[in-house]
C-alpha cells in the first residue's frame, strides 16, 4: 500500500460507478455503509459538533456555515470505518488524516470550493508543510435528506444527492500530480431536513 489510491482495485467492487469525464477521477458507490453504522455516527457527530473553519478566509462570513466534528480514531465505529475506507482505496492508513463528520442544518451550506490548498494560498505552508498536500477525497452521506444538499461539481456537469450510506470520492489532482480545479464542488444549501457527512483526506506524506 502507497499513499496512492488503486484505481483498478477500487473498479472491481461491485455497483461502482466513474463519472464518465477525463476532467476528473470521480466514483460513487451506493451502500458502502449500514444504516445502523451511518445512525451512530450520527449520534457522535451531534454530541461533538462545533462551527466549520476554511483554511484561507475570503471575507465571505457565509462561505461554509457548517458543523464539524474530529471523530475519536480510537472509538472502534470509527476505526472500522478507517479502515474499510482504506482498504477499499489501497491508501496506506498513515496517509489519512483523521476522519471528520459534517452536518448541515435547513439553509447551511460550502460555497464552491477545492480540497486541495492552493498552493499560493496565506496558508498554505501551515498546513501543507509537514504532511504535504491532499491527494484524495472520500466522502460518505450518514443519511438521505428531504430537500437540497446536493454535492455540485459545477465543471464536471455533476451533481450527487444525499443518501444514506452512498460514498463519493475522488482524486485532487490531475495525472502529472498538479492540483485539479475541475473538483471544485458546491456543497448545496439544505431546504429540509439535516444532512450529515463524513470526510476523509488523504495526504502526499504520512499525516502528522
Amino acid at each position: 500500500m502507497s499513499n496512492e489510491a488503486d484505481i483498478e482495485h477500487m473498479l472491481a467492487t461491485p455497483r461502482i460507478q466513474r463519472v464518465p469525464t477525463p476532467k476528473a477521477q470521480v466514483f460513487a458507490l451506493r451502500s458502502f455503509l449500514n444504516q445502523d453504522m451511518c445512525a451512530q455516527l450520527i449520534n457522535q457527530i451531534d454530541s461533538n459538533r462545533r462551527p466549520s473553519t476554511i483554511a484561507d478566509p475570503n471575507g465571505d462570513n457565509y462561505f461554509r456555515t457548517s458543523e464539524t466534528c474530529d471523530l475519536d480514531m480510537d472509538d472502534p465505529i470509527v476505526a472500522a470505518l478507517d479502515d474499510r475506507i482504506c482498504r477499499f482505496s489501497g491508501i496506506d492508513p498513515q496517509f489519512g488524516e483523521t476522519l471528520q463528520g459534517q452536518r448541515y442544518n435547513v439553509g447551511q451550506e460550502f460555497k464552491a470550493h477545492t480540497d486541495y490548498f492552493e498552493p499560493n494560498g496565506m496558508d498554505y505552508d501551515k498546513y501543507c508543510s509537514v504532511s504535504g498536500q491532499r491527494t484524495w477525497t472520500f466522502m460518505i452521506y450518514l443519511n438521505d435528506t428531504e430537500a437540497g444538499g446536493a454535492t455540485r461539481f459545477r465543471t464536471l456537469g455533476k451533481s450527487f444527492h444525499p443518501e444514506t450510506g452512498r460514498l463519493l470520492c475522488w482524486n485532487n489532482r490531475r495525472p502529472d500530480g498538479s492540483v485539479n480545479p475541475s473538483t471544485i464542488h458546491h456543497g448545496m444549501k439544505v431546504r429540509k431536513g439535516v444532512k450529515y457527512i463524513i470526510t476523509k483526506w488523504f495526504r502526499e506524506k504520512p499525516w502528522g
